[in-house]
């Protein structure tokens, strides 16, 4: 396979470097801030208190500040700028809440939006906001699940018990399958609240047309058609009307998938009263206190199973921490509740879902949206077993994986999606025996000694995940190629940095046989294609990827049946290579690819000598125009789409090795592997990267991040000052194994690649911890005052017992294979 790109052979799969980076790299890149220099700019006065009324706003000491140019509160909203914002995904929603544009009664978190002042630049319309008064009547904040399942106080008073939804799933009989198992046993498991911190916060700016009557709309999103969509409506505007543009996007991870947040429509909104460009960008206490958080859960589990370590019931209580509104639904704890079986297929499952509001920020997806606290809860039950029966952790794993033979498997339940919980393919006791290999589990105990007579405590865990990717309905894609001959791709979905630019064009360069350089990829401008479901889930390659391939194919005939006819030939006869069209008996006989544009350009054709001559006329004046189809499009070009069935299923294994201060508590990964299938690989080296970042945020998230609410619902930690975070000194070499099993349910056979390098790092770190202490660990993340606790609490640190399996290596390691 060759990695040549100036050739048009196989380029899907090569581990190429990423197109867009030179750009980045150097300063190229354009990112929101970047744009408007001389846009106004917009500020918000937001709430102080967690839970109050509003009883008052006096704006005076502001509206008379040379500078500033608007106030707004709510009342000065009307229509459907004066209405909650859309709830996105209302499926599974008993009681649902979204917030105004501009709080109009009631703040339900600390740093809710009261009033927007705009001003000619930020400074003066900061200084504005501190002149701004707004009285509060403070009521009872209600912080933390327990505090909110007590229902002493309530968020919303119309919402009762705090319950925004009450969701339960079952497959067969789980408890009377646990009650009739020959063992059992209860896990409480918690994972605390955290979220995801781009380096580039949400951004707005909006720039009005008067003479046309349009807005253009620049925002840092991951889903710029359905800001369109959004904004069209709420400022009844034509769709027509209104053009969301994403320019380079500094990291999202989840937290802009939200469409439209309150400043995204008023933003749009002032503009057209003002007539003016106006720009706001967040700053980072704004991105802590008003934008989105993730993962907080308390989870019950009893389990039921038999002598080998077989699971015959399964049934889990989740108890998730939703914040104060449900814009994205209960997307994060439906997924817990779907994800957390994994590779494996218990006898019978139960679950039962209750999200409850508190006065907190909102809770929305983070990379793995929920998929990290599902493989939790169960590794953390895989590993629980296996302590009960001092059986090999990976052994009670092997008893109750899926098997190649089972699959497509059906788990009986009804995903995310809508849709039912089918895997597609994967071969995961292959997976589960690479890792072991790739660590050397079996050896393990021998290593253990060795740091024993050094004084050393070590460990050793692992942690399996299956991870749904290339969630539909649709996602579309346009590609024209112009008489340069270069190919013009473009897809509604936004990039944050994933290497969609490399990805994309690989995929349009091999279907036209073309060089990667011929190909230009726009996304996330909804001048260029204005229908997208949005970049989420790790579906951008399955999804777009499909319908890039799609588009490209029908321009690819387009332009071999345009050839033949212009070379009085067939179509069969011809081939694509190196950016032209060649007879395949013929070699010396071609057409450049920009030079067949033409010719499907009727219009363009009389003034293209290149058209002529490969149709055999001399003159314009030779050329007749044949009657088009009813059905012709002009140019070389074509729109495509992808609908899938169902979702892709990727999965991956994680084990560690980690080494715990005796004194501090400190913990040190020593090893760090993964086993990766995510299908057939567009890129290697991008799907590598996507990797190596989401295994850091997983590992910054088990054993650094976490957000502190006093009672009062006031968030504590809100700078990176106090929100710890990992350098790079803390994250390990990352050794990954791929193995492939492609995908059936589209034509690329691939699968995504965006979390399931997150989601076992919870478990995968808890297992080895535990290993290490020999205490059981059933919270995170775990800090080393929280594990010295934890020995205190135990009084005695014992050693664990050893693992077992021969070893012939005398070598101390770990080190990277």
């Amino acid at each position: 396979m060759t990695t040549d790109t100036g050739t048009s052979t196989r380029l899907v799969g090569a581990p190429l470097p990423r197109v867009e980076d030179p750009r980045l790299l150097t300063g190229g890149g354009r990112y929101l801030d970047d744009l408007g220099p001389d846009a106004r700019a917009a500020a918000f006065v937001r709430s102080p208190h967690a839970h109050a009324r509003i009883t008052g706003i006096d704006a005076s000491g502001a509206t008379g500040l040379d500078g500033v140019l608007a106030v707004y509160t709510h009342k000065d909203l009307t229509g459907p700028m004066a209405e909650p914002l859309p709830v996105l995904i209302p499926f599974g929603l008993s009681h649902a809440r979204t917030t105004h544009a501009l709080a109009k009664e009631f703040v339900h978190h600390v740093g809710e939006p009261v009033v927007m002042v705009v001003a000619r630049d930020r400074y003066i319309a900061e200084d504005a906001c501190q002149q701004i008064q707004v009285d509060y009547d403070v009521l009872p904040a209600v912080v933390g699940i327990e505090g909110a399942r007590r229902a002493d106080h309530l968020v919303h008073p119309d919402v009762p018990g705090n319950i925004a939804a009450h969701v339960v799933q079952e497959v067969g009989d789980a408890p009377a399958e646990i009650a009739a198992a020959t063992h059992t046993l209860t896990l409480h498991l918690d994972i605390e609240r955290s979220a995801c911190m781009p380096m580039e916060g949400r951004g707005v700016y909006a720039r009005w047309e008067p003479v046309d009557g349009g807005l253009r709309l620049y925002t840092s999103t991951q889903n710029a058609a359905g800001v369109r969509a959004a904004v069209a409506t709420i400022l009844e505007l034509p769709p027509s009307r209104v053009e969301v543009v994403t320019p380079d996007v500094g990291g999202a991870f989840g937290v802009k998938i939200i469409h439209p947040w309150p400043e995204e429509v008023l933003l749009p909104w002032a503009a057209r009263r003002l007539g003016n460009e106006i720009k706001w960008v967040e700053d980072r206490l704004e991105h802590f206190t008003s934008s989105a958080h993730e993962r907080q859960q308390l989870q019950t589990v009893r389990v039921g199973f038999n002598d080998d370590g077989r699971i015959l019931g399964l049934d889990v209580d989740i108890q998730h921490d939703t914040g104060s509104y449900t814009p994205y639904g209960i997307v994060v704890p439906f997924i817990t509740s779907t994800q957390l079986l994994g590779p494996y297929k218990p006898g019978a499952y139960r679950v039962e879902l209750t999200c409850l509001y508190t006065n907190t920020v909102m809770v929305t997806p983070y990379r793995g949206a929920g998929g990290p606290q599902g493989v939790y809860a169960m590794e953390r039950t895989m590993d629980a077993i296996a302590r009960h029966l001092h059986k090999d952790r990976t052994d009670i794993r092997q008893a109750n994986l899926i098997r190649p033979e089972d699959m497509p498997y059906d788990q009986g339940l009804i995903f995310g999606d809508g849709r039912p919980l089918i895997y597609d393919s994967g071969d995961y006791p292959a997976s589960l025996q690479r890792i072991k290999e790739m660590i050397r589990w079996d050896d393990f105990a021998t290593y253990r000694a060795h740091a024993r007579a050094e004084g050393r405590t070590v460990g050793i865990g692992i942690s399996c995940c299956v991870e749904p990717t290339g969630f539909g309905p649709y996602e579309g894609a346009h590609v024209q190629i112009d008489t340069t001959g270069t190919v013009m791709v473009a897809t509604g979905l936004t990039s944050q940095g994933q290497g969609h630019h490399t990805a994309f064009a690989q995929i349009a360069a091999e279907e036209l046989g073309v060089p990667l350089h011929h190909v230009h990829v726009t996304t996330g401008d909804t001048r260029r294609f204005p229908y997208s479901m949005g970049t989420f889930a790790s579906r951008a390659a399955v999804m777009a990827g499909n319908a890039i391939a799609d588009a490209a194919r029908k321009v690819k005939d387009k332009a071999l049946q345009t050839a033949a006819e212009a070379l009085h030939t067939d179509p069969a006869d011809l081939e694509l290579a190196h950016g032209q069209i060649r007879a395949k008996n013929d070699p010396q006989t071609t057409l450049p690819l920009g030079t067949v544009a033409a010719l499907c350009d009727p219009i363009r054709y009389p003034f293209d000598p290149a058209a002529r001559a490969a149709a055999q006329y001399d003159t314009p004046a030779d050329f007749t125009t044949p009657p088009l189809p009813s059905d012709y499009q002009t140019g070389l070009q074509s729109t495509g789409h992808h609908s899938p069935l169902r979702s892709t299923f990727a999965h991956a294994m994680h084990a560690a090795i980690v080494e715990t201060d005796p004194a501090t508590a400190e913990v040190r990964i020593l090893r760090y592997c993964v086993v990766h299938d995510c299908g057939r690989q567009i890129n290697p080296l991008i799907v590598e990267g996507q990797l190596h970042g989401a295994v850091a945020q997983g590992i910054a998230g088990a054993l650094f991040e976490r957000l502190h609410y006093d009672t009062k619902g006031q968030l504590l930690n809100t700078s990176f000052r106090d929100f710890l975070m990992p350098y790079a000194t803390e994250i390990p070499t990352i050794e990954i194994t791929r193995i492939e099993t492609p995908s059936p349910l589209n034509p690329l056979a691939v699968k995504g690649a965006g979390e399931s390098g997150i989601n076992p790092v919870y478990a995968v770190l808890a297992s080895a911890i535990e290993d290490a202490e020999d205490i059981p660990i059933q919270r995170m993340p775990i800090s080393p005052s929280e594990l010295l606790a934890l020995r205190t609490q135990h009084k005695t640190n014992p050693a664990p017992p050893e693992q077992p399996g021969p070893t012939t290596d005398e070598t101390p390691w770990p080190q990277a294979a």
